[in-house]
């Protein structure tokens, strides 16, 4: 008995030490100084890798934005037993967030119209960015902030709203402007929006930004200006004069979008073609990348006669389809789908080298509507998909999930979760709908920097994969209440991270 109770004396004592060390010192899971990486504060949760989910919910309950500590795949905070962290002074059901680490800050768009401003720093929302102006189709907020630009197809409307603490800068409109462009559903603008975008639904037109010097009449073919009594800002159509006097870009073929390439001349527009709904009769279905320069599409260029310059240098048509796309400055990689001999659509990766601007390679990837890409850890890339269970593949009885890992040195794309369609091979961690073999669409994509991983909101859960091989992380201990519509690494050490 006696040796029983020294023994549990020293246990005692021991835990007491080790308590008293803990506490003494400070339980540091994560290694932190008084300023992180590029001067960043500790935020309150004190977790340092941090995936923000955007969250909605399936009743009228308000939504979330929820922090999951990447590091650890757990949604609790280790510094507080039984605890989780979200974003405070937020309400709203939360759809998609524009991610810029780099100023510590995000933009969340939310079904009620508004986009709102995260403090990463503080992990609180600093309120709506602009008034609400009813569920938009298209939005961006500039690295400045310094303004807002949205497209509301079902108004036809574009707005450039600037937040009342925002300051006027070189690059900032610093006005609150809306310009009537039928049929508008997508704003694409670079990242100092010197360059900003206009595409339209069915159609073959972009239209841009110009600013107007003082006493600057509007050119011709002007789509419309504001403020109309006296006009500082234009709608022009991008293209060149045809001989019928309207002004258009031949080349393009039911533009979707427009990516900026890395060094920040020029300009690659996305012709979606068939996929958009282009047809052979009117020949606007072959799609393809429309390489332009930057230069003669700024918000500062005024068209020097009243024949117009088109922009675009050279194209290369993209028989895989076009829809996305993503450059490490040597190589453009474009995702898209082409139409089958059976009326269905197919996806495929397009690789491009830049010095020879032609197709060098095609894989087939997962089908469906893609709008994700981007790089991660083991040299690969990583491509989302929304609708994929309409496609070729759910047709013909093969994988068709919506997540896609090309790995760039092997040259191989593949499926991810793998799955056999009614087979014995099924998705790892199924979804609220108890769908065994399928996801759902991927909404949200980011890369957990060498940490090899990426994390997803795929079909409404959030999902985590391994860069080296592409299987799944248990994803027990990562799920969130509610619908998981985008996530974002908002500790990563660059802007184009996600």
């Amino acid at each position: 008995m006696k040796s029983v109770s020294v023994a549990r004396s020293a246990t005692a004592l021991l835990f007491a030490t080790a308590v008293t060390l803990l506490t003494g010192c400070g339980y540091r899971p994560y290694k932190t100084t008084e300023n992180q990486f590029a001067g960043r504060p500790v935020p309150p949760s004190r977790l340092t890798q941090r995936v923000m989910v955007a969250i909605s919910q399936n009743s009228a309950l308000s939504g979330a934005l929820q922090i999951l500590d990447a590091k650890r795949d757990i949604r609790s905070n280790v510094y507080v037993a039984n605890s989780t962290t979200t974003i405070s002074a937020f309400s709203g059901q939360a759809q998609s967030i524009i991610n810029y680490p780099e100023q510590t800050r995000g933009f969340v768009y939310s079904s009620d119209g508004n986009v709102n401003t995260i403090n990463y720093s503080t992990e609180a929302g600093l309120g709506p960015t602009t008034t609400s102006t009813g569920v938009v189709s298209s939005y961006f907020v500039p690295l400045d902030t310094q303004s807002v630009y949205t497209a509301t197809e079902r108004t036809g409307t574009v707005n450039i709203s600037t937040p009342a603490t925002a300051s006027a800068t070189v690059n900032s409109i610093n006005t609150n402007l809306s310009f009537a462009v039928p049929s508008v559903y997508r704003i694409v603008a670079n990242p100092s929006h010197t360059v900003i975008l206009m595409m339209l639904r069915n159609s073959n037109m972009v239209y841009r930004l110009l600013q107007l010097n003082a006493d600057q009449v509007a050119p011709p073919n002007a789509l419309t200006c504001q403020p109309v009594n006296k006009p500082t800002y234009c709608v022009v159509p991008v293209g060149a004069t045809q001989s019928d006097g309207s002004v258009r870009e031949p080349s393009f073929h039911r533009p979707v979008n427009a990516y900026f390439s890395p060094d920040g001349t020029q300009v690659y527009f996305l012709s979606c073609g068939r996929e958009c709904g282009g047809t052979a009769a009117t020949g606007d279905d072959v799609p393809g990348v429309n390489f332009a320069n930057l230069a003669n599409l700024r918000v500062d260029y005024y068209p020097p006669s009243a024949a117009y310059t088109s922009p675009v240098v050279s194209t290369t048509n993209v028989p895989g389809g076009v829809t996305a796309a993503l450059s490490d400055g040597n190589t453009l990689y474009v995702a898209g789908q082409s139409l089958q001999s059976d009326g269905f659509f197919a996806g495929n990766l397009s690789v491009i080298p830049l010095s020879t601007k032609t197709v060098s390679q095609t894989f087939s990837i997962s089908d469906g509507e893609h709008t994700k890409m981007l790089f991660a850890d083991n040299n690969t890339l990583w491509i989302g998909s929304n609708n994929c269970a309409s496609g070729e593949r759910y047709h013909l009885g093969q994988n068709y999930n919506c997540l896609t890992r090309y790995d760039i040195t092997n040259r191989a794309a593949a499926i991810v979760p793998a799955v056999t369609p009614n087979g014995a091979t099924r998705v790892p961690y199924p979804n609220e709908n108890l769908d065994q073999y399928y996801y759902g669409s991927l909404t949200g994509l980011c890369w957990v920097e060498s940490l090899n991983k990426v994390y997803t909101a795929y079909g409404g859960q959030v999902h985590a994969f391994n860069t080296v091989d592409g299987s799944e992380i248990d994803n027990t201990n990562i799920t969130v209440q509610g619908t998981a519509n985008d996530v974002a690494y908002i500790d990563a050490s660059t802007n184009v991270a996600n």
